[in-house]
């Protein structure tokens, strides 16, 4: 790789660093084209991208972006998982590493954040932002009726005292 090729591939990878909500750090040693092709796949889906990256070439490209503290983390064969999606990465990461131990989740960052493999795996845990949206429409679009009857409820409760103070005072 010639001196230009490795200054443009810096700027493109300090530009997703600076853009990129969360990036995961993985060690991929192990893995075969047919998985590496399998788990590209996958992240593309969820609207993610994963990439092998010169270990070198990624250091200098996180100086100056809100991911630089993640430089120590790039040792060996290493891979990374971006995404503007807090989430996608790391559930897609953490999923396909449950059933390919090759591939070995270093850390990461979201935002500024930096994140450790317990905490990755607890950021896959969570709902994705598609999930949280979906729950909500469905709180909001639930019947009306069940609304109105909740609100209903103290009222009848309400009644129904009455009736029974009024009975016994005629009694």
């Amino acid at each position: 790789m010639d001196r230009q090729a490795k200054e443009a591939t810096v700027a493109a990878l300090h530009e997703l660093f600076a853009r990129g909500e969360t990036v995961i750090v993985t060690h991929y040693a192990g893995l075969d084209a047919n998985d590496a092709t399998a788990l590209r796949r996958r992240m593309r889906e969820a609207g993610a991208q994963f990439r092998v990256t010169k270990n070198r070439l990624t250091r200098l490209a996180l100086k100056d972006t809100p991911h630089a503290d993640l430089a120590d983390l790039f040792t060996g064969p290493t891979a990374i998982g971006l995404s503007q999606d807090p989430v996608a990465p790391a559930k897609v990461l953490h999923e396909f590493a449950d059933t390919h131990p090759q591939l070995v989740i270093l850390g990461g960052g979201l935002g500024s954040q930096k994140l450790d493999p317990a905490a990755v795996s607890q950021l896959a845990k969570m709902p994705s932002l598609d999930e949280l949206r979906a729950k909500l429409v469905g709180v909001i679009s639930s019947p009306a009726r069940s609304v109105a009857g909740v609100l209903q409820a103290p009222a009848g409760a309400l009644a129904r005292v009455f009736g029974a103070y009024s009975e016994s005072e005629a009694a």
